[in-house]
């Protein structure tokens, strides 16, 4: 049987050396399977022929069966076009090409019967069709051809001939390749209970479907797969590593846990920090490493609850270390547990890039010998020096930025992996979370702390100005501040740079009466702070920035977050950039300012804002707007696996369908051994070897 994951596109007839790389730049196929798996984005009807009087400009793509009555060329230059007037008897129609006009004219010829199909267009009163498919009606039977498949191709590969059609064509070349019958690559049980259709079928019609009823059936067969294997990888990952890591055992409630909770807490729980609490301590009291992930809100207390987890290892005798992903966020996070503490007899210390020689010495001895409780730090605390004398608790703040294997870096800083609690105030919809994070188990804390007011948004248009800056200048007269954030997105980075130094210059001019700070992350780290602190502070009242404070410091006298260009930001971060103030007891604002033309997307996306407040919810509507792989932090976060038939969006009810599946499977045959299941493993390692890095265990 032809392995199709290994043998190289370029041996497929039609592709050859030149083509095979333009494939791979562009599309990233390199192999047979690539292609196979490189499904149609929509399909036209080729069933029914039109007649030529029914066309006008309404249509989007129609079918003529009929012949070319006569040529007529015309334009000069770059405006050159061949005409060719074609009828079916009942009116006339122009078929037109302003490209390979000679390559046309060999081709077809007058008074021959041709099947024409594509999108009609008016112009000049005139019906006319554009670079047409047109295909001789003696080799053509209409009745079969069913639905025409549409492939996504890029302008580099159109210029090199690579359209929709040649892909269809390449397709076609690779079937006839594969021969009588494609493995299947599910258990007979899974697909016999479930009614699914086989494999073979499945991939034949994806690309070249007869009707409506069989694409919807192949379509839910290859979706079914294709989360039901990333489902069965989580799973069993996260079984064979309860398996195979014991977890340090924290048995006991001990003094620091109770002193704290006692005499030191800022406010009383509510009642979701509580049941997260109960969980924490539910895992960490077993014999298994906990893998907990920990969602909640701005200002929910999550850090509050983090302390706690870590006062229960200091209390059985094992260190913690809270990883964060930025120097300020590391001082502010130390500063906060420190000023929690109190007179505890707690050890905190901080480690990031910019701590001098001398403290890290000091610092090292104190991990070593066991003296430092807990260590608040940034990536520095990855490197090999970094040793702990006995880590039992790893806290990583905003997950996305820290990936698997950063993960995977802090397991081995003790025989024994410590237990892991990963803190996220991006909230991530279930679907997202049970497959970017499905080997974690997941609380969420939903509830706000009493007294927290929730934030006002506004969506106002640039004409607008004068009164939001009125409005700003009322809230600094009171004594609060302000944020005012320009777009810095790559593309146009100078441009964007230059929007950000023009904008601060006009608000010096309009706030002359107050102080300002100005910061984008081209600026030195050391330049970053001074001007972080600098607004923390108080010493200046508003703050001119780019994202780099989306994951910020607590400035609670902070009332005021205007957003610039809005529209050039998705609703995660609009989210979290509103997260920025809301934080002291004074009422906060939030205001979107956007040109007056907007997108239908972008209008949806400045209502939901103004609507509401809960995160999850418009994590959800992120979700559904821009899909998975461009929600803001997932591709940070090591996301293992390309979708591509299914939408976690839309298929959330087929996902936690073939999740039970998956778990049914890892339950019953922990081991790996069960004859039926055999294509299952030897199909999973053969999606891990594809996917290498993203799909393999960490281990």
């Amino acid at each position: 049987m032809l392995d199709t994951t290994t043998r190289n596109i370029k041996f497929l007839p039609g592709v050859g050396e030149q083509r095979a790389a333009l494939l791979g730049r562009e599309l990233n196929i390199h192999s047979l399977h690539d292609l196979l798996y490189y499904f149609p984005y929509k399909y036209i009807d080729r069933s029914r022929v039109f007649k030529v009087e029914e066309l006008g400009g309404h249509l989007q793509h129609v079918q003529l069966l009929g012949e070319i009555r006569s040529f007529e060329e015309m334009g000069e230059g770059a405006s050159r076009r061949l005409v060719a007037h074609f009828t079916d008897g009942t009116a006339f129609v122009d078929l037109v090409w302003f490209r390979g006009i000679k390559f046309v004219k060999q081709k077809l010829s007058i008074g021959k019967r041709y099947v024409v199909f594509g999108k009609p267009s008016m112009f000049n009163g005139r019906v006319n069709i554009a670079h047409p498919d047109v295909d001789d009606a003696a080799m053509v039977q209409i009745g079969t051809m069913g639905l025409q498949p549409y492939y996504n191709t890029t302008e580099k590969m159109k210029r090199s001939g690579l359209n929709s059609n040649a892909m269809a064509k390449l397709v076609q070349n690779l079937m006839q390749l594969l021969g009588n019958e494609i493995p299947e690559t599910l258990s007979q049980n899974i697909v016999q209970q479930n009614g699914l259709m086989s494999l073979d079928d499945a991939l034949r019609i994806i690309h070249f479907p007869r009707n409506t009823k069989e694409l919807q059936l192949a379509q839910y067969r290859l979706k079914f797969e294709e989360l039901f294997y990333i489902q069965l990888n989580i799973l069993y990952y996260a079984r064979d590593r309860q398996r195979r890591y014991l977890g340090h055992r924290f048995s006991k409630v001990g003094e620091m846990f109770n002193r704290f909770y006692n005499e030191n807490l800022p406010f009383r729980l509510t009642n979701a920090q509580m049941r997260v609490v109960r969980e924490i301590r539910r895992d960490v009291n077993g014999n298994c490493q906990m893998n907990r992930l920990v969602q909640g809100d701005v200002g929910s207390g999550k850090t509050l609850v983090a302390l706690l987890a870590m006062l229960l290892a200091r209390d059985n005798g094992y260190q913690a270390c809270m990883l964060v992903p930025t120097e300020i966020l590391a001082e502010q996070h130390c500063a906060t547990l420190k000023r929690m503490l109190g007179n505890l007899p707690v050890r905190v210390e901080l480690l990031t890039g910019s701590t001098r020689q001398k403290e890290r010495d000091v610092i090292f001895q104190g991990l070593e010998n066991g003296n430092v409780d807990i260590l608040v730090g940034t990536h520095a605390v990855l490197e090999d020096n970094v040793q702990f004398n006995n880590l039992g608790l790893v806290v990583i703040d905003e997950q996305h930025r820290f990936g698997v294997a950063q993960r995977a870096k802090m397991w081995a800083k003790n025989n024994i992996p410590p237990h892991i609690l990963v803190m996220t105030a991006t909230p991530i919809p279930r679907t997202l979370a049970m497959t970017l994070y499905g080997d974690l188990d997941v609380s969420v804390i939903d509830e706000l702390p009493p007294g927290r007011k929730p934030i006002t948004t506004t969506h106002i248009f640039r004409s607008r100005s004068d009164s939001m800056y009125s409005f700003i200048r009322r809230q600094l007269d009171e004594g609060r501040q302000a944020y005012i954030v320009y777009p810095l997105i790559k593309e146009n980075e100078k441009l964007d740079l230059k929007n950000l130094e023009d904008g601060y210059n006009q608000l010096c001019n309009i706030f002359c009466d107050y102080k300002l700070s100005k910061l984008h992350g081209k600026m030195k780290p050391k330049e970053k702070d001074d001007e972080m602190r600098r607004f923390a502070s108080g010493e200046t009242q508003i703050l001119v920035s780019t994202t780099v404070i989306e994951v910020g410091v607590d400035v609670p006298n902070a009332s005021v977050m205007v957003i610039e260009n809005a529209e050039r930001f998705g609703l995660s971060q609009l989210h979290q950039l509103r997260g920025r103030v809301g934080r002291g007891a004074s009422q906060s604002y939030c205001i979107l300012v956007t040109d007056y033309k907007l997108s239908e997307d972008t209008r949806k996306r400045m209502e939901i804002m103004t609507s509401s407040n809960d995160g999850f919810e418009i994590a959800e509507a992120d979700l559904k707007l821009r899909g998975p792989g461009d929600m803001e932090g997932t591709q940070q976060s090591g996301i293992a696996f390309d979708l591509k038939i299914a939408n976690l969006a839309r298929d959330e009810q087929l996902l936690q369908f073939v999740r039970e599946i998956a778990r049914n499977v890892v339950d019953n045959d922990p081991d790996c051994n069960n004859p039926d299941n055999r294509v299952l493993w030897q199909r999973l390692q053969q999606i891990r070897k594809m996917n290498n890095r993203n799909w393999g265990a960490i281990s």
